[in-house]
């Protein structure tokens, strides 16, 4: 036999270490290259892993919920039995080329080690977990509150990964609505997928999805690009077959309970912050501590800027554009009118960088929780095509698919957290940057027009900023720009 181990490759973006979610494979299974063998969550996304060798499944290097250093060992292939499971001579040679040509494109950072993912050339740097103990059972998906809305003209946020919870500290026990059992932290299979086949689908959440309407992934059509198989292709089976599911059919959160026996109190649960919510939380809290922030916000008559975006959906109706995508353009205006707000501290070396592109995030809804998708250049970029840019992230956030690169970089943030009805908020600025607008619900009010009152859609913008970057009075004469070009939307013909 010729066992080859298969190390944990270098995830690209400074990462040094990932997560095993759930294994797609396990012991005995055959695999082919570039098959999907693990769900791994980083600091920056969750994805899949595809097997660089062709062969059968040796040894899995850690259950789910372990953590995974970059260069540790992976998984353990026998790459002497091919997918077909009949050993022959040259399958061992066949699968080093296969391997050697991974690492090549891993070492040259062609992108095309992870799906969704990046690579990096530079030196990797390797940190110690303090505290690493055995095996521990995973909180599938998240069931922390999210904190921001979904952006833009889109559906309803998609509704968490819960494929159960864990009862108390009992690694194994699991609870809830599941697609089947999870055995050794594995989720189940799609249904009459044949060893060593491969699909392209790259959010764990469309496998569940399938899974538990009996669907073979093999038999739907995709129409993303490149052939990967979403969420609305999986449901469009669904309506097709008359089963009345919907993407709600996953185990919502809500609904993630542990069993407690009659008249005992509910035990207490421990949802773990790592990955992308270990992220969010530490950045959270280093904004907190490191940056003295200060807010303004100034209500706004908006009814001639939602009267203008209604026109351009007649004469552009292929363009759709959004509330969403009219608000970035009028950030982008007020950033180039007041670009220190398009800045960052520099703590080292004492400074303000002030930014020469404008790189606009804006909070969307994941599967895991708020995310800020990065929309690079957008001051280069058209109104259509900031529109695309911003439908596009979107679609990706609520999918689950979003890269590293997708979600890092940006220089300023966009919050629309009027689409869960909120009328105003003081945010917590996005570390790094120097500042973030928010955006409240645009209903109808009472406003003096021309000396007479009148109903207006009115709303709030408010403005949190780094304190360090600015004064009031360049804060307050970015609002005040921002408020004019909604309130009088031709005013950003003057910057065009």
């Amino acid at each position: 036999m010729s066992h080859k181990v298969f190390h944990l490759p270098d995830l690209g973006e400074g990462l040094t270490e990932a997560e095993v979610v759930s294994w797609l494979v396990g012991p005995g299974d055959t695999v082919v290259v570039d098959q999907p063998i693990a769900v791994v969550e980083t600091a920056k996304a969750q994805v899949e892993l595809p097997c660089p060798y062709a062969g059968s499944v040796v040894t899995l290097h850690g259950e789910a919920g372990h953590v995974v250093d970059v260069g540790a060992p992976f998984i353990t292939v026998d790459v002497d039995v091919p997918a077909d499971g009949i050993t022959r001579g040259g399958a061992s040679e066949a699968s080093d080329v296969a391997v050697d040509t991974y690492r090549e494109e891993e070492r040259a950072g062609s992108g095309a080690v992870l799906i969704g993912y990046g690579t990096s050339e530079g030196s990797r740097r390797r940190r110690r977990r303090v505290g690493a103990g055995g095996p521990t059972a995973p909180a599938a998906g998240s069931s922390l509150p999210s904190a921001g809305p979904v952006m833009g003209d889109t559906a309803a946020p998609a509704v968490g990964d819960t494929a159960g919870t864990v009862v108390g500290d009992t690694a194994g026990t699991v609870v809830g609505d599941t697609a089947g059992p999870v055995v050794d932290g594995r989720l189940p299979a799609e249904v009459s997928s044949k060893p060593g086949a491969a699909v392209r689908v790259i959010s764990p959440l469309v496998r569940q999805l399938a899974a538990e309407h009996g669907i073979d992934l093999r038999t739907v059509t995709p129409t993303a690009p490149g052939g990967i198989i979403r969420r609305c292709d999986v449901m469009a089976v669904v309506t097709a077959r008359g089963e009345g599911g919907a993407p709600g059919s996953l185990a919502p959160q809500s609904e993630s309970r542990v069993t407690s026996t009659a008249g005992s109190p509910t035990p207490d649960r421990r949802i773990p912050l790592t990955g992308i919510r270990g992220t969010i939380a530490s950045r959270l809290a280093t904004s907190r501590r490191e940056i003295p922030d200060a807010t303004t916000w100034v209500d706004v008559d908006a009814t001639d800027f939602l009267a203008v975006r209604r026109q351009l959906a007649d004469a552009r109706p292929e363009a759709r554009i959004g509330v969403l995508a009219l608000l970035g353009r009028v950030m982008v205006a007020g950033l180039r009118r007041y670009p220190e707000l398009n800045s960052t501290v520099d703590t080292a070396a004492n400074e303000v960088v002030v930014r020469g592109a404008i790189n606009l995030g804006f909070a969307a809804q994941s599967p895991r929780g708020l995310v800020v998708p990065v929309v690079h250049g957008a001051d280069e970029m058209t109104l259509a095509e900031l529109s695309t840019a911003l439908r596009e992230l979107t679609t990706k956030a609520m999918d689950g698919t979003l890269s590293p690169a997708e979600m890092t970089g940006g220089t300023f943030t966009l919050n629309n957290y009027g689409g869960y009805g909120v009328d105003g908020s003081t945010p917590i600025i996005n570390h790094p940057e120097a500042a973030m607008v928010g955006v409240g619900r645009m209903i109808d009010k009472p406003w003096v027009v021309d000396g007479a009152l009148a109903v207006r859609k009115v709303g709030t913008i408010g403005l949190t900023f780094d304190h360090r970057v600015c004064d009031g009075g360049t804060a307050g004469g970015f609002i005040r720009y921002v408020a004019d070009c909604i309130e009088r939307p031709t005013t950003l013909l003057l910057d065009l």
